[in-house]
């Protein structure tokens, strides 16, 4: 198969030396393997003019079904490293607090029923360390705010609300929704996800500033805070959705949403397994929180 390999590059490089730098092979070799490729189908493939190696008439003929034989044998090779890395696998993960905690254990859970040698690295992280990671290939693909990235390419996989989260007994606990004025107000402690925020894009938005007394890169620590007492906050709703934090939660008017997409590396570096496991992430969004 090298063989064929070899006179498909030489011919679309025109060159022997270009092709055999190209597959790591040196000049003589290359020549020794075309030779030896016309000896078994006595037949002249190419010659040598001052513009170039050219396929003769007879291999004109031939060069398609070259062409064909060589696609098959890659995508041969491509079906054994997917069967490979499905069997051994190991899946790199970007991700952040509500998706590690609310999606991923399900979709594992059901995805290694099927591919149970898969492994799976979750790297836990922010909107802007989880790019960085994928153009590094620290991870192969990671969870993102499609609204936090720019220059790459993101895929939607789904919306979730932004609530008001509240001390019980505070005095906004008696409203029915609140605002993002009302939040304005008070102690607000912030959740930090890197270059990005939702929440402060919201207050923006409104052209008011929230009163921050607190940064804190962690939901469910902010959540503790807020049941102490020490002020409200905006928490996405995936987060609340199974918390036994004691604290009054309320929706906000107009309704604020985040965006959870993913941003992957090339796809064509990005490794089986891990394709195999988006493929399955979007066949499988219906039964995500």
């Amino acid at each position: 198969m090298q063989r064929y390999i070899a006179l498909q590059k030489i011919v679309e490089l025109g060159s022997f030396t270009k092709a055999a730098n190209l597959l790591g092979y040196t000049q003589p070799a290359m020549s020794q393997m075309i030779s030896s490729l016309e000896k078994e189908l006595s037949i002249k493939l190419l010659y040598r003019s001052r513009y170039g190696v050219h396929l003769t008439l007879e291999g004109e003929k031939l060069y398609p079904f070259i062409q064909r034989t060589v696609a098959q044998y890659q995508s041969m090779l491509e079906m054994v490293k997917e069967i490979r890395g499905l069997e051994s696998g190991v899946i790199k993960i970007g991700t952040f607090s509500s998706v590690s905690a609310h999606w991923l254990p399900k979709l594992i859970k059901k995805f290694q029923i099927q591919y149970p040698n898969v492994q799976f690295v979750l790297h836990q992280g922010d909107y802007t360390t989880i790019p960085e990671w994928v153009r590094i290939g620290e991870v192969d693909f990671g969870f993102v705010n499609p609204d936090a990235v720019k220059g790459i390419r993101t895929r939607l996989i789904k919306e979730d609300k932004l609530m008001a989260v509240l001390p019980t007994g505070h005095p906004l606990c008696e409203q029915e929704y609140v605002t993002m004025q009302d939040l304005a107000k008070e102690p607000f402690l912030l959740l930090e996800e890197g270059a990005f925020s939702e929440t402060l894009t919201a207050f923006h938005a409104e052209q008011i500033e929230p009163d921050i007394k607190l940064r804190v890169h962690d939901d469910y620590s902010i959540l503790s805070m807020i049941e102490e007492g020490l002020g409200v906050s905006i928490i996405p709703e995936l987060i609340l959705c199974k918390s036994s934090h004691q604290v009054a939660v309320r929706p906000i008017q107009p309704v604020v949403k985040r965006k959870i997409g993913i941003i992957t590396q090339d796809k064509n570096t990005i490794p089986i397994a891990s394709k195999v496991f988006i493929k399955f992430l979007l066949e499988n969004v219906d039964i995500l929180p």
